[in-house]
């Protein structure tokens, strides 16, 4: 241990210590008899004030403080995948096993497992020239995914000794390199400071969608692997089903889903429901690619504030091996409550609704380390960022939902009216947007023959008009429109309910593929071209939108598997031949 001092004050999670002069900012401390876990935010002379992140009941003036010399860092090798960690990375199946249900004050336990042994394959050789990033070794550790053992960023040199392929633990030397810092010895895991990102060679722009599966985010609001994106709606509206869809079904070859200041409850669901989920591409566990970061509303409030950078951290690292990576935040508005507390302890003068003035500031911390970039190693990798936001009330213009907006380049934008109205994903069309779409347009074109962007434009613009002719409707009723525009609102509620709306619990309809999606979008417009036509050859609307097969058009989406879209093609050409029939009929 490094410096040494006392409690002198005591006010919730926050310390304030006296005769530690020495001691740094964001170094990790000991404090009290039973070594509580803290970090410090203050410096002042001999004084350091500290953010405790386990409770301090119990603590008294008086009591001891221990530097410990570094930052809080995470652990980063062998061991994460399949892993339930709370806000600072510990290990909460092996803390259940030795206090029970409860965590108890000053338990200590490494993140990664010590005993287990992991089966190492070199990827280097004695005389190599290395540097930070690169891939000294393969252990597959577990059977859908090949974790690639990293050089360290910070170390640089030749290497003198590299272990043969065989059985090691962590906490084995599997490389030894000689520097301009000494010898030093490389285990399969090493530390990173949680709240320093890890670095990259360059960042690149984004060019292929991140693929969820949820319609209407992949085709009128997507995002690009490596982006950003905010997801706020109100209670209710379905921001944890959603990051639980993204998380299970998004094309992502690693998750990183952490619980931010949640509800006990639905950590459990998260808990409970993810071990059982089935990886849409291999058919094995979705735990197996997934890492856990549970901090719920009832645990300390300083850990909710540092179990952001600990899952971004993760994430970086996964990058750095050369994967795309998910990360879902649920939620930030928890995370960002927790600063005003822990400000509110510090005695900082607030600003808006009692959040700290620096709210922006660490909000574009956090979003910004989301991206896509050539690692230290020569690879390419992304971590895409979504985080869900709580406003109170469902206001967005309260200061978290309004900063992250600044930073973020996608917001799906949750409506409570949606919501009651009970559909789903209640992601209002009207509102939401996303500025990826020329990043991913070469992609869906190459899908799509080039129709992506007209089709999509071309829904859009029936919906707005949809809203457009609700106050027409308020005023003198829907029989008084030009059939023309009655059109509109059927083509419109054909996209609502047969295209927007998703069933997260339907075995069909809770993951759609990219060809579905726009196949289902391609048969409604197709519809509405031939309606089109048939309305300026004197049809009657009223005869087209009380046409049987419309109802089956609707219910597309569930009734056919992704295997057999071709069904979709078929059903579209009969329905434009029976609307060419009524073309013959005289009204």
């Amino acid at each position: 241990m490094g410096i040494k001092g006392k409690i002198r004050k005591i006010s919730g999670p926050v310390v304030v210590a006296e005769d530690v002069s020495g001691l740094e900012m964001h170094e990790l401390v000991m404090v009290g008899k039973d070594e509580l876990i803290g970090e410090v935010v203050r410096v002042e002379g001999n004084s350091a004030t500290i953010q405790v992140y386990e409770d301090t009941v119990g603590l008294k003036p008086g009591e001891k403080v221990l530097g410990s010399g570094m930052p809080l860092a995470v652990e980063l090798g062998p061991g994460l995948l399949m892993g339930i960690f709370d806000g600072i990375q510990r290990p909460l199946e092996v803390i259940q096993q030795l206090t029970g249900d409860f965590i108890k004050r000053g338990i200590k336990t490494p993140a990664l497992p010590r005993e287990k042994q992991w089966h190492f394959v070199p990827r280097l050789k004695k005389g190599d020239t290395v540097s930070g990033g690169e891939v000294m070794g393969i252990v597959q550790e577990t059977p859908i995914f090949e974790h690639r053992c990293l050089v360290p960023p910070n170390v640089r040199g030749k290497i003198e000794f590299v272990a043969k392929e065989g059985d090691y633990t962590v906490e084995d030397t599997v490389c030894r390199v000689s520097g301009e810092k000494g010898k030093i010895e490389l285990k399969m895991y090493h530390k990173w400071p949680v709240r320093e990102p890890r670095p990259y060679v360059e960042r690149l722009e984004p060019s292929e969608p991140l693929i969820t599966g949820q319609r209407i985010i992949d085709t009128f609001f997507p995002v690009a692997k490596g982006g950003a994106v905010a997801i706020p709606g109100g209670f209710g509206t379905g921001k944890t089903i959603t990051s639980h869809q993204l998380a299970a079904w998004s094309d992502a070859e690693v998750i990183v889903y952490i619980g931010c200041g949640e509800r006990g409850n639905e950590m459990t669901e998260v808990l409970l429901t993810f071990p059982e989920w089935k990886d849409p591409k291999s058919g094995r566990p979705l735990m197996e690619r997934t890492v856990l970061i549970a901090n719920t509303s009832n645990m300390p409030v300083s850990a909710r504030e540092a179990s952001v950078y600990t899952g971004i951290t993760i994430a970086e690292y996964f990058r750095d091996m050369g994967y795309n990576v998910a990360i879902m935040a649920d939620s930030t508005s928890r995370w960002a409550e927790a600063l005003r507390e822990i400000s509110g302890r510090l005695e900082e003068m607030p600003a808006e609704e009692g959040y700290p003035s620096y709210l922006s500031s660490r909000l574009g911390e956090f979003y910004e380390r989301a991206g896509r970039v050539k690692t230290m190693g020569g690879s390419v990798g992304s971590v895409t960022l979504i985080g869900a936001v709580s406003p109170p009330g469902g206001d967005f213009s309260e200061p978290v939902t309004v900063h992250t907006k600044r930073f973020v380049r996608c917001f799906w934008a949750l409506d409570s009216a949606l919501a009651s109205m009970r559909h789903y994903p209640a992601i209002n069309w009207l509102t939401s947007y996303s500025e990826y779409t020329d990043y991913v347009e070469s992609w869906w074109n190459r899908l799509t023959t080039n129709r992506w962007r007209s089709q999509r434009l071309k829904a859009m613009e029936i919906l707005k008009r949809e809203d457009e002719l609700k106050e027409v409707i308020r005023l003198v009723g829907s029989e008084a429109l030009p059939e023309s525009e009655k059109l509109v609102l059927e083509t419109a509620r054909l996209l609502r309910e047969g295209f927007l709306q998703q069933n997260a619990y339907d075995p069909i309809d809770t993951y759609s593929s990219p060809e579905k999606q726009f196949m289902l979008l391609d048969a409604i417009l197709n519809f509405h071209d031939a309606a089109s036509a048939a309305i300026s050859k004197g049809v009657p609307a009223s005869k087209l939108v009380v046409m049987p097969q419309l109802a089956e058009l609707a219910k597309l989406r569930m009734s056919v598997e992704n295997e057999r879209i071709n069904e979709i093609q078929k059903f579209s050409e009969t329905l434009s031949a029976e609307i060419k029939k009524l073309m013959e009929v005289k009204f």
